[in-house]
């Protein structure tokens, strides 16, 4: 890989950058933009690939549009190529599918299963260095923003750990809509598609949400992202400038090839 310094001195002067996003594991960072994504790990070795292209015309779409979005942010996971081994691409696929299948249950047992696999799924996504990385992560994207790149590899600067765009805000936008979602559902909550169908509305309405608070100063807007970011001072930890390198290591490759003449 180039000297990921180079890149983001070249960075820190191009008036306009991609927007990035990101994705902390127990042993590395994904960064991603719309078109590439880089997964840095920290053992120094930086893995590569490009972003699914969607459709123009699902980009458009209200409620489509998020859904499509929330599907291409984890194609690095289950990508083959990707950052997940086939054992946790198939622990995180039944994480997502099995809930489903609670309908069937007894509403007490139901209630208690959701809790455990809640659980244990919190468990396995925030394992090892992940809240510190998850920390790094923010760190190194809000230093594409502010251009503060190499300031910020030279431990010079400290941009902000926290982020609007972390998903862990747009959890803690989708449970009370989810919430909303079920109780207005208009089906008898035992009909066989009513889960997946609630989970799926819940989960296009709250990216709509999302994606208008992100960028508003309002105060309804902030209001809205508080409970998030007060949970992501559980779901992210200071990094040290170590970790936070490897982030930006992970930013320079998806810069790079952004910069690159088509």
């Amino acid at each position: 890989m180039a000297d990921p310094l180079a890149t983001l001195a070249r960075a820190d002067t191009t008036s306009s950058l991609p927007r990035l996003g990101g994705m902390a594991r127990p042993d590395g960072i994904v960064i991603a933009s719309d078109r590439f994504w880089a997964y840095a790990r920290v053992d120094g070795t930086v893995r590569e690939g490009q972003m699914p292209r969607t459709p123009s015309s699902l980009g458009r779409l209200p409620l489509v549009r998020g859904l499509a979005r929330l599907a291409a942010s984890v194609t690095p996971l289950f990508r083959g190529s990707g950052v997940a081994r086939p054992a946790e691409r198939l622990a995180l696929a039944l994480a997502l599918v099995v809930p489903f299948g609670f309908v069937l249950l007894p509403e007490r047992v139901a209630f208690f299963a959701g809790i455990a696999l809640t659980g244990a799924l919190l468990v396995w996504l925030f394992r090892g260095r992940t809240r510190a990385l998850h920390g790094a992560e923010h760190r190194a994207i809000a230093a594409v923003e502010e251009r503060r790149l190499v300031a910020t590899w030279r431990d010079v600067a400290r941009p902000t750990r926290f982020a609007r765009r972390c998903g862990t805000n747009f959890a803690a936008l989708v449970l009370p809509v989810a919430a909303i979602a079920d109780a207005a559902w208009p089906m008898s909550a035992t009909a066989v598609l009513t889960p997946v169908v609630v989970a799926l509305l819940s989960l296009a309405l709250s990216m709509e949400i999302w994606r208008a608070v992100q960028g508003s100063e309002k105060l309804a807007a902030r209001l809205l992202l508080l409970p998030g970011f007060g949970l992501q001072r559980l779901t992210t930890s200071e990094p040290t400038p170590a970790e936070t390198r490897v982030a930006l290591a992970a930013t320079a490759s998806v810069l790079r090839r952004e910069l690159a003449p088509d």
